[in-house]
């Protein structure tokens, strides 16, 4: 009786190389995390996924991965990214240094990295837009992305 070594080193080299190549089979950098909203806010951001504009800041919108209506990406990296039906954080809970761009209420704060996130305030359902460290200096992100926002989050309490 024969035993071949071959064949069942041969599937565990084969699922070995495909769990590889699906781990690395994204075209560029990976898209922020992917909020839970509730069913309201998933409603409002879905539709304000499909305003967004092509181009914020001088940079060009890209997919992101995971892929979801709830976030979206703009330039390779870094990256300016949002995130839409985020749940309100401690910072922008007690805030008091809300800025109005374009009429829209914003709270910022500064992470760690340099980068600045931008969380508005009083819309049914909360927008977190995250400007690198090389474009946080200028809002003008927060500008091209105020239209779009305007007329699909309506003015409220995030709940």
């Amino acid at each position: 009786m024969k035993f071949s070594l071959r064949r069942p080193f041969g599937l565990s080299a084969v699922a070995l190389l495909s769990a590889c190549a699906a781990c690395s089979a994204t075209d560029g950098p990976a898209g922020p995390a992917v909020p839970t909203p509730s069913a309201r806010q998933a409603v409002l951001c879905r539709a304000l996924h499909g305003e967004l504009p092509a181009e914020v800041d001088g940079l060009r919108k890209r997919a992101t991965d995971p892929v979801s209506d709830f976030t979206a990406a703009w330039g390779g990296g870094p990256s300016v990214t949002l995130r839409c039906g985020v749940p309100k954080s401690a910072v922008v809970a007690r805030a008091t240094n809300a800025v109005e761009i374009d009429g829209i209420s914003w709270v910022p704060e500064e992470l760690r990295d340099g980068s600045v996130r931008c969380t508005t305030v009083l819309r049914e359902a909360s927008v977190e837009v995250t400007l690198p460290k090389e474009t946080s200096g200028g809002f003008g992100a927060l500008s091209d992305l105020a239209e779009a926002i305007r007329r699909t989050i309506p003015e409220g309490i995030a709940g």
